[in-house]
């Protein structure tokens, strides 16, 4: 989770991240084993998986979103696999939107679960399997490209071009998940997601490795009412400033802010405090769809806070309005050459 990882992690390599390195070497050496495994569990439909370098979130859950409507448009039923972070079940389920709580099965889930038939899992085969069973022709994979239990058959890497891999080191001492070098082997495209220039190195790799490069934006929907609005602003997302900026870009004023980490649940002081703040001041609460699902059933005031707050949603637009649907195609084709050469890869 970025916003709970070491600040150092996103700076320029620092004595920090040069003292962990032989810890970073070691992590590095068994994640980049286990991705080249070579036998994974080959389900009958097609998988696409949506990863990205690093921990912490770059924009999959909107790209998964709008890939799957991309799904839908085409008369298939696309259905999402997560491990459901954040939440406590830890048995194979059926996310039910208006059943389950993100406490139970995570934030992200219940968003997707809005979409389309969602499983979350810990065993990726299980939840893989459990989606057949459930219908769906085509799995969508919420990140899991590092785990390399299940044969993918198109998997694209979002990268954020305003924070790229941070110091590119690998974790312990920076925020990569495996050496760079072994993702772009197993990669087939790159998404490169916003106007900053810190994927550029990374780009520039994948296109010398004959991958894709993708280009995309994350667009609000609407500006909730609060264009010339004074906002408090809160987010407890991999990078609180992304949706700072998404304000400032529909017109909202933000007058104060509150930072919380990945997939944190408000605490009644913390509800207590967003609340008070707002009315002596006089603003407007707002804040992501992701921390919104999280008060659904919530303690305390969390039902009041809900009824309060503005949520400004965005979606992942690809520059390449067809992008989507060519993903898709590719997965189809690629799934209908491994069952022919049959389940290993």
């Amino acid at each position: 989770m970025v916003s709970e990882a070491p600040p150092f992690w996103w700076m320029e390599p620092d004595w920090r991240a040069w003292s962990l390195a032989p810890l970073s070497f070691l992590y590095g050496r068994i994640a980049g084993y286990r991705m080249g495994r070579k036998r994974r569990h080959a389900p009958p439909v097609p998988v696409i998986c949506v990863g990205n370098f690093t921990v912490g979130g770059a924009g999959k859950t909107p790209t998964a979103l709008t890939i799957a409507r991309a799904a839908k448009a085409k008369g298939l039923k696309p259905g999402f696999l997560s491990r459901g972070y954040g939440g406590s079940l830890d048995i194979t389920t059926v996310v039910d939107p208006e059943h389950h709580r993100a406490v139970d099965v995570g934030d992200e889930p219940l968003l997707l679960a809005r979409e389309a038939r969602t499983v979350i899992s810990r065993r990726r085969v299980a939840g893989a399997e459990r989606l057949v069973k459930e219908g769906v022709d085509l799995i969508i994979m919420d990140d899991g490209f590092q785990s390399a239990r299940l044969a993918v058959d198109f998997a694209l890497v979002v990268i954020d071009t305003g924070r790229g891999v941070g110091n590119g080191h690998i974790v312990p001492g920076g925020p990569v998940r495996a050496p760079i070098a072994v993702q772009m082997r197993h990669l087939d495209a790159i998404l490169k997601v916003g106007d900053g220039n810190a994927a550029d190195r990374l780009v520039r790799q994948a296109a010398r490795a004959g991958k894709q490069v993708m280009v995309a934006k994350l667009r609000p929907q609407g500006d909730a009412g609060l264009a010339g609005r004074r906002v408090l602003a809160f987010a407890g997302i991999a990078d609180p400033g992304k949706f700072y900026r998404t304000l400032e870009s529909i017109g909202a004023k933000i007058a104060a802010t509150r930072d919380f980490p990945d997939h944190h649940h408000l605490s009644d002081d913390e509800i207590d405090d967003l609340i008070a703040h707002a009315e002596a001041s006089g603003l407007i609460l707002a804040t992501t769809a992701k921390d919104m699902v999280r008060l659904i059933g919530g303690h305390g005031r969390s039902e009041e806070l809900r009824r309060r707050v503005s949520v400004v949603d965005v979606e992942m637009a690809f520059d390449d309005p067809q992008a989507p649907g060519f993903i898709v195609d590719r997965a189809v084709e690629a799934c209908r050459a491994r069952r022919l050469k049959g389940p290993a890869r």
